[in-house]
Parts: C-alpha cells; structure tokens; sequence
C-alpha cells in the first residue's frame, strides 16, 4: 500500500507542477493580453475566455496522459484495456467500473481521481480569475 502511495503521491506531484507552469502562464498572459486596447470588448472577452479554457483543455488531456503513461508503465489494468480511456475515467471521477486496476494497484485510480478533482477545481478559479482581470480592465477604461 505504501508503494502506491508514494507513486500515486509522485505523479499527482508531477501533474500538479505542470498544472502550475500552465496556470501561471495562463495567468499572466491573461493580464498582459486584456491591457492591450481593442475595439470590441465582447468579442476580446470571448476570445481571452476560449483561449483560457482551451490551454486548461490541453493541460488537463496532457495530465490524463500521464497518468495512462504510467498505469502503462506499472501494468496496472488487465493487458485488453484502453489505459487512455481508463485514465480519463479515474481522472474524471466518472467511474463506470468497466475496466478494474489488478489488485496490487487499486489505489492509484482513486488517487488520479482526487489529483482531477484538485486539478479542476484549479482550473475553475483560474478561469474565473480571467474573468475578473477582464471586467477590472473594462471598468478601468471607463466603459459602460
């Protein structure tokens, strides 16, 4: 049990440093984009927003990888298994059951899920600060 533990500990450590490099970019590219002066702010938002989600789309597939990567690395699944699929099941915290780690490694899939469910609640204040620095910037200009 340690074992998995210290390697599930290990990979949600590695998804969470990516995590963090992506929100940190997102972030600051957010700010810097959303000073520059434009025309339609409607438009500008919502593509400031699209650009946001879209890089924490790509974040989250990249960290769901990972995650097969290394179920495929350790054998966790039956050898038939889709270890893409299973690891966006585990990672979702959709949990059909269809595809069951080998028993030596059952506690990594509950271990990708709580690093998702870390991992989008991060997302999700990360969009919202998006959001935020927009209207700060739209106020600021002094438009209705």
């Amino acid at each position: 049990m340690l074992r998995q533990l210290l390697i599930g500990g290990v990979i949600s450590l590695g998804n969470i440093a990516i995590h963090a490099v992506v929100m940190a970019t997102v972030v600051g590219t957010a700010r810097r984009a959303l000073k520059w002066s434009h025309r339609q702010p409607q438009a500008w938002l919502a593509a400031a927003m699209v650009a946001t989600v879209g890089v924490l789309l790509v974040a989250h597939i990249s960290e769901v990888v990972i995650w097969s990567l290394a179920y495929a690395f350790l054998a966790v699944a039956p050898p038939e298994a889709d270890l893409l699929y299973f690891a966006f099941v585990n990672y979702t915290t959709l949990g059909y059951g269809d595809v069951v780690p080998v028993e030596r490694w059952r506690l990594l899939g509950p271990m990708a899920a709580m690093n998702g469910v870390l991992l989008f609640g991060w997302s999700t204040a990360v969009i919202f600060e998006v959001l935020r620095q927009a209207m700060r910037s739209h106020d600021q200009r002094g438009k209705p």
